[in-house]
């Protein structure tokens, strides 16, 4: 092994206990948002039809669909397996110390997504080998009650109010999806020596709660297990993920905002 190859392993080590103090890493923080992803085509203040309107006020986000309204109080989700894969790696396995991807968590971890006006919160900060990373890869992880508690056979939780025909209720949503992310970074987040680097994980949960139409908003309950709109939804959620460099912290891609 080379005197550089002996530096970043003990680098890795040594970061674990906060005490390296070489520049052969960078520092890439991830972070969460459930803003909608930005839409260049659209005029300002133009919602297409059939296209759910946002607002954001405080620490709720509201969906609206012609009289129909979705009150998001908060969104919930199971993480595990969180990786950042190196470019030149063909996937990330558990193979130790290979360096093919590197862990921002391995066990299950709660996200909780900001909603409102807070546009990315962050969720973990790791050092990494300076290069390039492609993809990044995570479970949405049905827990298990010792893993996250209050959690027992549940990935997502979403709670707020629906609102149709002048009526409103209260609800609760929750899933079991069990389900492997891949998200490819394009260009790849590159990672330099010294400096920091942020991905933001975006979750749009403007069209979860739309129909099969994707036409009008269902009542979230109605998706719950064993209930008419709980493949819709599913499937809606697995469509809405994404992943880009975010230096800013603004919910959105810097490469498409610098393009």
């Amino acid at each position: 092994m080379n005197r550089k190859a002996v530096l970043i392993a003990a680098c890795t080590l040594a970061a674990v206990l906060a005490a390296c103090s070489t520049d052969s890493t960078g520092r890439v923080t991830l972070a969460l948002s459930s803003m909608r992803a930005a839409s260049p085509a659209a005029s300002a203040g133009f919602t297409p039809a059939g296209t759910p309107s946002v607002v954001t006020a405080g620490d709720s986000t509201v969906i609206a669909l012609g009289n129909d309204t979705i009150i998001l109080r908060s969104v919930d989700v199971v993480l595990r397996k969180v990786e950042l894969k190196r470019i030149e790696a063909a996937e990330c396995d558990s193979v130790e110390a290979n360096d093919d991807c590197e862990e921002f968590e391995t066990g299950a971890m709660l996200a909780t997504l900001p909603l409102g006006n807070t546009a990315t919160e962050t969720v973990v900060s790791v050092n990494a080998p300076a290069g390039m990373y492609d993809k990044l890869q995570f479970e949405i992880h049905k827990a298990e009650a010792s893993e996250v508690p209050g959690f027992d056979g549940v990935s997502i939780r979403v709670t707020g109010t629906f609102s149709h025909g002048g009526t409103r209720s209260d609800f609760t949503y929750t899933s079991d999806l069990n389900a492997e992310q891949e998200i490819e970074l394009s260009p790849p987040l590159t990672v330099s020596d010294g400096q920091a680097a942020s991905v933001t994980l975006r979750i749009d949960v403007a069209n979860w709660f739309l129909d099969a139409a994707g036409t009008t908003l269902v009542d979230p309950a109605s998706a719950n297990k064993g209930q008419p709109n709980e493949s819709v939804v599913r499937d809606r959620i697995e469509a809405s993920i994404d992943a880009f460099r975010d230096d800013d912290h603004d919910g959105h891609d810097d490469d498409s905002e610098h393009s």
